[in-house]
């Protein structure tokens, strides 16, 4: 359990509630609603560092991967060399207005879900942000239980079509309980395994490479990995346990690239 605390954000606080599961909390949001699987990737462009660091360790509660740019330039890097689920972006920025970064991705048609945190509440910077393509504008300050509501709203929405359930022939995948049955029995997964297997059904029909499943997996640490063992080790181990449960095999091989569903 997280006491109660607050972050002091130029002239506003932005207070991080960390409750019961069970507690209601204010604007209506509860901890118990309706949660994707948290085995996404989030960018969070803020330039608020202590700000920054209690959205990470929060989200990182829920196991989203995290990554951070602190800066206009930094965030327009990672989302240009990158993909994310989401991200939070933060328009009043050192050194450029994260409305700049909004448009890149538009340009490029890129398709992360945006949500945009920002101090400046006023009409137009809404209007322009969502005309620009953000699925969401959260002004500070706000409760981070709110913000994972948003979050996890957001990617249900791009990803799974706001479905809490994917379904593929016998194969069931629950977005809420974190669970994957076969047939309706339950397999047993460890939480890289799941991840795993939710980031490769994302990508249906799809190759996704090996440095795509490091960099989903373990955000900024996927450098420090100077091989993909753990990646073939992974993907071992999930298809036996879904060989075992009488799964058809629908983890594909592409020698030399990586990994395709097919079903």
């Amino acid at each position: 359990m997280v006491d109660v605390g607050a972050i002091k954000l130029r002239n506003v606080s932005v207070y991080q509630f960390v409750l019961s599961r069970s507690r209601i909390l204010e604007f209506g949001v509860s901890e118990r609603m309706p949660l994707v699987s948290p085995t996404m990737k989030i960018l969070i462009v803020e330039d608020e560092r202590e700000l920054a660091k209690s959205i990470v360790q929060y989200l990182r509660q829920e196991s989203y991967v995290c990554e951070v740019g602190y800066t206009f330039c930094e965030a327009e890097e990672k989302v240009m060399l990158h993909e994310y689920d989401c991200i939070l972006l933060d328009i009043t920025l050192p050194d450029g207005n994260g409305l700049k970064i909004l448009e890149k991705l538009k340009a490029e048609r890129k398709l992360e879900g945006v949500i945009i945190i920002s101090a400046k509440n006023s009409i137009e910077d809404k209007i322009a942000g969502l005309n620009l393509g953000a699925d969401d504008y959260l002004p500070k300050p706000f409760h981070l239980a709110e913000l994972g509501a948003r979050v996890s709203s957001v990617i249900r929405r791009k990803r799974f079509e706001g479905n809490n359930q994917i379904k593929l022939h016998e194969l069931t995948i629950d977005l809420i309980g974190k669970t994957v049955r076969v047939n309706g029995s339950f397999v047993e997964l460890t939480r890289k395994e799941y991840d795993l297997l939710l980031f490769i059904v994302s990508n249906k029909n799809r190759v996704v490479t090996k440095n795509a499943i490091a960099e989903h997996l373990s955000g900024d640490d996927a450098d420090v990995f100077d091989n993909f063992d753990f990646i073939y080790a992974h993907v071992k181990n999930l298809k036996k346990k879904l060989s075992e449960a009488n799964c058809v095999d629908y983890i594909k091989t592409i020698y030399g690239l990586g990994y395709k569903f097919e079903a």
